[in-house]
């Protein structure tokens, strides 16, 4: 069986610890069985393996978050990344043929698809596996995982079973039909229907999926296919998939699961009250610090409230409202603060615009040991980088030195420059000039095995 995540999502709703790179899914804030602290993607990715029901996982995503992907995960999951954003069918149709043209799957092979990022126990991949086995035995050329609600959320997507789902039942039960979030008057008539949410996982086969994706698309290989990645349609696999199949049954899970989305949800299932620098005086009432930052923060007399700061801001807020924020975040952020990225982390210190068109941005960077920088250049501004910890291999215009704690390298606009770390390295990099933008980078190929020093 072969397993599909789906990692996508603006990273506004939990601002300002998550932006466009970092979404929701990757920030480390559970607390894993052995006590470290592990973010959403891998506690999932932990719970599959846990539950043993396949060790073939692959990653639907987009560019930006294909670092971190593999800074968390390592290299036992594949990664498929979007040539741009287009909407759940698409990327599930890439995947599909990702595994078909360069993973070799046979038609027959049964795929399924789930988000990254469920809170949920391990009653939830019993049910995965058992959606696998209404594929093999034919139930349904599409079978889909139907959450029993809770309560009558206007948030979810509704599946209605053609028949009453009983209280120990795990047989697929026929679809009726679909419902996309509701009124809340809506909701409550659906449940008393046995509507259950949708919790965006499917079982298919293979062949079912490529045969839909080729009605639009057809290429010779993979990176054909990338190429003509925007002529699929941008739309939702619920409604070019699911709502078209001529079959569909529903698995029924009625256990734990929560959608973190949000700083209400997500503080429930924080470890602690407090995460980094900061105190709660003795007139706190279920409120949260989650901190960043160095600097300490104090709060006292405040009731249901999360205290949330990072590189790319503060965020005071009842939590009740704290949902509002994704209103506001692209009035509140140019660029992300902070980044993972393959080789390693940067977090903006301090930015400037003096007014006449010259600009300086201040940043700290780490490399992990044996990664590197990629051989580059920038048109626009010029570069400061000075040494504070480690060790490693500078590279100028093809002339190599090695540079420890202490080294400072000027590298002017338009200078070819690459980085590689011997240990753990980290420097201080000022950009100077205009427009200081990711995007004011060129890269080129540089054989580092030809280094010798």
């Amino acid at each position: 069986m072969q397993l599909i995540l789906l990692s996508g999502g603006s990273g506004k709703r939990l601002w300002p610890l998550s932006n466009d790179a970092r979404s929701k899914q990757f920030l480390q804030l559970l607390k894993s069985p052995d006590g470290t602290m592990e973010s959403m993607v891998q506690r999932v990715v932990r719970q599959i393996r846990e539950a043993d029901i396949t060790r073939n996982i692959t990653i639907a995503t987009n560019a930006k978050q294909r670092d971190v992907i593999e800074n968390q995960l390592g290299e036992n999951v594949g990664v498929v990344t979007e040539p741009e954003r287009r909407d759940t069918f698409p990327a599930i149709a890439l995947a599909s043929e990702y595994l078909k043209m360069e993973k070799g799957c046979p038609d027959d092979e049964i795929v399924v698809v789930m988000p990254c990022d469920p809170y949920t126990e391990a009653g939830y991949f019993e049910s995965i596996g058992k959606m696998v086995q209404a594929v093999e035995q034919n139930a349904a050329e599409l079978v889909l995982m139907g959450i029993k609600p809770t309560y009558a959320s206007p948030k979810y997507g509704y599946i209605v079973p053609d028949s009453p789902i009983h209280r120990f039942t795990d047989s697929p039960l026929n679809v009726s039909r679909f419902t996309e979030k509701p009124t809340i008057a809506e909701a409550e008539k659906l449940l008393k229907q046995n509507a259950c949410w949708n919790g965006g996982v499917f079982a298919f086969r293979l062949g079912y999926m490529t045969a839909i994706a080729e009605k639009y698309v057809t290429a010779g290989c993979f990176k054909e296919l990338q190429r003509k990645y925007s002529e699929f349609p941008k739309i939702s696999f619920d409604y070019e998939v699911a709502e078209k199949a001529n079959s569909v049954a529903m698995v029924p899970y009625n256990g734990a699961w929560k959608d973190l989305g949000t700083w209400n949800t997500l503080t429930e299932e924080l470890p602690s009250n407090i995460i980094g620098n900061g105190i709660l005086g003795n007139k706190c009432y279920n409120t949260h610090i989650i901190n960043e930052l160095g600097a300490p923060i104090f709060c006292d007399g405040l009731k249901d409230v999360v205290v949330s700061a990072g590189p790319d801001g503060i965020l005071v807020c009842a939590k009740n409202t704290s949902e509002t924020i994704k209103d506001y975040v692209d009035k509140l952020i140019d660029r992300p603060m902070y980044e993972e990225r393959r080789w390693g982390t940067y977090q903006v210190l301090n930015s400037q615009d003096f007014g006449d068109g010259f600009k300086a941005l201040t940043k700290t960077i780490t490399l992990k040991k044996g990664k590197n920088i990629s051989y580059q250049i920038h048109h626009h501004r010029s570069e400061v980088w000075t040494f504070v910890d480690g060790e490693g291999i500078f590279v100028l215009d093809g002339k190599m030195q090695r540079v420890r704690r202490g080294d400072v390298v000027n590298i002017p606009a338009e200078h070819f420059h690459a980085v590689k770390a011997l240990t753990n390295l980290t420097f201080i990099e000022v950009q100077q000039g205009g427009p200081l933008v990711e995007d004011d980078i060129e890269r080129f190929e540089f054989d580092w095995s030809r280094v010798k020093l």
